[in-house]
């Protein structure tokens, strides 16, 4: 869809201040009415897979968010998971040192819950999963990766888009799910609410 036009979506509600999802959005030629951020609480419940973890997000960001009856929201979360083990947003740079060393050298899953609550009040939800696998980092390397800056405020202490990629042996999945919100599911969930797509 490369030059395709980016038409405004009178109706389509974003329920995240991410500009990385907007970015993705625009991939698909739609540009949010209106951007809510929803505020709730992300942290994980006892034993909750990542997989349970992202859709439960997802669905509860849709619905913190006010919605008019001719409005449809749409809201994503993304994780990154090494087993059963959730890595969230790093709190300081102790912490991404920590997730860059679990990511070293192995696969991991990237989740991603998509949630559209079209006229009807009903949520749709999906999954995607992404596998990813890092390189073994040196120390020099998560030294430097660290000191860019780059990880902190991500889920799993990286961005695929960024500097991180160069990290990346493998990869499989999507991309786009990787960066934070899968287009494929999106798309299919927003055709399916009634937001026109080209």
């Amino acid at each position: 869809m490369s030059g395709a036009a980016i038409l405004p979506a009178p109706s389509l509600v974003l329920a995240s201040t991410s500009p990385r999802r907007r970015e993705l959005l625009a991939r698909i030629g739609l540009e949010p009415a209106r951007i809510a951020a929803p505020d709730i609480d992300e942290t994980p419940l006892k034993g909750e897979l990542p997989r349970a973890y992202v859709a439960r997000l997802a669905e509860s960001k849709a619905r913190a968010v006010d919605r008019s009856a001719d409005e449809v929201v749409l809201a994503g979360d993304t994780t990154v998971a090494v087993g059963r083990r959730i890595l969230e947003k790093p709190a300081d740079e102790a912490d991404l040192r920590r997730m860059l060393g679990l990511l070293s050298g192995r696969r991991h899953h990237v989740y991603s819950g998509v949630c559209v609550v079209a006229a009807d009040g009903r949520p749709r939800v999906r999954v995607a999963d992404t596998v990813v696998a890092f390189k073994r980092l040196t120390p020099a390397e998560i030294d430097w990766y660290v000191a860019s800056g780059e990880g902190m405020g991500k889920a799993g202490g990286y961005a695929i888009q960024g500097k991180a990629e160069m990290f990346v042996r493998f990869l499989s999945g999507s991309h786009s799910n990787v960066v934070g919100l899968p287009i494929f599911e999106t798309r299919a969930l927003l055709t399916s609410a009634g937001v026109p797509l080209g």
